[in-house]
């Protein structure tokens, strides 16, 4: 059921002789893009810091494994909170608007990042700085579940007809853009600040404030967000939404009500996407970097005065970490690329046809770990190559194909809750369930690999029971 809005509460209605205004193809793009940007600036960050530092300032436990797990379970708890943040800006954005959500949601993941470069750690206050570490992390999660909807709404609704898929991928495309920027930031702190006594480790300038530089740095790029977003006019879509009074009071309960399949569909399209995207990240970080030998690690500890259990110690490719992620920049460009030319196929071939293509091999992928991680280093860049190639193709037309699914008066609610549940099955356990299986397969990767392609099996599957979307009437 529908009803008119209260003026208060959304825009008031245009009369027939006065144009709506129009938002200008760049300003679309760069609003869509920079948010998106920015809020994976700061996941990136915190996924970072999840591996280089969090274990040891806030979860010292003294198994290298159980801290690295505990650092994890902060990241994913934020997945936990993006389905809140997914009800509650997507019934704001819904109700009054794409433009005034997208700027708070913007805002309070700024604010939660820039805090947590000013937390103090274990050493200072106990286990209360994991608990305020896990809070700041919640409210992030809960900012950017209401983020990527708005900004993918801002692309999709404002689109040339026949462009969806392309204006689509520009708040996907800030998703490499703010890894290679977050993670190029910590590489050069690292340089900056080296530890002279066991190369590539960090040092202890770094543990002590290097690794707070890039939380407080996010303040800056959350200003020239909000500016850039300040001047973005409502669709015309929901312009028209409002004017014929279908606003409705309670998106949630309407798409629940009316277009729960499209809510199961939407979240089963986005589990592999999920999966294959932070195995890429934070598993390939922590694999990548972690010490090949049991000696190798040892002599680390032993330098850094930290006690060593060879018993649970669980083996990685052994890179220092400013050899590894300038390698998973190089991947991450591929990630980038092929991000923007799925749009464009997408238009061309359907939403369908190229994510079944493409989630197929991701399943062949799978089955690639073991040997290409375990093949030396020119084996190693294939993997990252070949994986954030096919991240871009999978990531790239989700900006157009969850908007489509749901009409104007629920599609933020919809494709905001589809894609942050989502994070939830995938996302979250993603990072703990590779840890969890690359420990139990002493150090190979392989079951990490087969728990990819069981996944992308189930994406296939919801995929197959689909339908195409690219002919869909947004302003419906």
């Amino acid at each position: 059921m529908t009803s008119s809005p209260a003026a208060s509460a959304t825009p008031p209605a245009r009369s027939s002789s006065q144009a709506a205004p129009a938002n200008k193809t760049s300003r679309v793009i760069l609003a869509s893009l920079i948010g998106t940007t920015i809020e994976f600036y700061d996941f990136y960050v915190y996924a970072t810091a999840a591996v280089l530092v969090f274990p040891a300032l806030f979860f010292p436990t003294g198994n290298e494994t159980t801290s690295l797990l505990a650092s994890f379970a902060t990241f994913g708890a934020a997945m936990v909170a993006r389905p809140i943040g997914a009800i509650f800006f997507g019934h704001l954005g819904d109700r009054i608007g794409r433009k005034t959500t997208l700027v708070w949601s913007l805002l309070v993941m700024g604010i939660a990042t820039f805090l947590i470069g000013l937390l103090p750690t274990h050493d200072d206050i106990g286990y209360w700085a994991a608990l305020m570490l896990l809070i700041l992390r919640l409210f992030q999660g809960f900012a950017i579940g209401g983020e990527w909807s708005g900004a993918a709404l801002v692309a999709t609704e404002n689109a040339p007809p026949g462009k969806r898929a392309w204006f689509g991928t520009f708040p996907q495309v800030g998703a490499p853009i703010g890894f290679i920027l977050a993670n190029g930031l910590f590489f050069i702190i690292n340089q900056a600040l080296p530890n002279e006594e066991t190369p590539g480790a960090a040092s202890t300038a770094f543990l002590e404030w290097g690794w707070r530089i890039p939380f407080l740095f996010s303040a800056v790029m959350v200003i020239i967000g909000l500016w850039v977003r300040l001047k973005l006019v409502e669709s015309d879509a929901f312009t028209k939404t409002v004017s014929s009074g279908k606003v409705t009071k309670m998106p949630l309960a309407v798409a629940f009500r009316s277009h729960w399949r499209e809510l199961i569909l939407g979240t089963f399209y986005m589990l592999a996407t999920y999966v294959l995207f932070y195995l890429m990240t934070s598993f390939t970080l922590s694999f990548g970097t972690k010490p090949a030998t049991a000696e190798v690690a040892q002599a680390a500890a032993e330098a850094a005065g930290k006690p060593f259990d060879a018993a649970t110690f669980t083996p990685g490719l052994g890179y220092s970490y400013n050899d590894f992620i300038l390698m998973m920049i190089f991947g991450v460009i591929f990630f980038g690329a092929f991000t923007l030319l799925s749009g464009p196929v997408a238009d061309r071939f359907g939403r369908r046809k190229t994510l079944i293509v493409v989630t197929i091999a991701i399943i062949g992928f799978g089955f690639l770990f073991a040997p290409l991680l375990q093949g030396g280093h020119a084996l190693v860049m294939l993997f990252l190559a070949l994986g954030f190639t096919l991240m871009g193709w999978t990531f790239g037309p989700m900006g157009a194909l969850l908007p489509e699914l749901f009409p104007t008066n629920v599609r933020y609610t919809g494709s905001a809750f589809s894609y942050n549940v989502s994070s939830i099955l995938g996302a979250a356990l993603a990072p703990i369930v590779a840890v969890w299986l690359w420990s139990s397969a002493d150090g190979s990767p392989v079951l990490v690999g087969l728990y990819l392609s069981l996944m992308a099996v189930l994406t296939l599957v919801s995929l197959l029971i689909g339908k195409e979307t690219k002919n869909v009437d947004m302003e419906a």
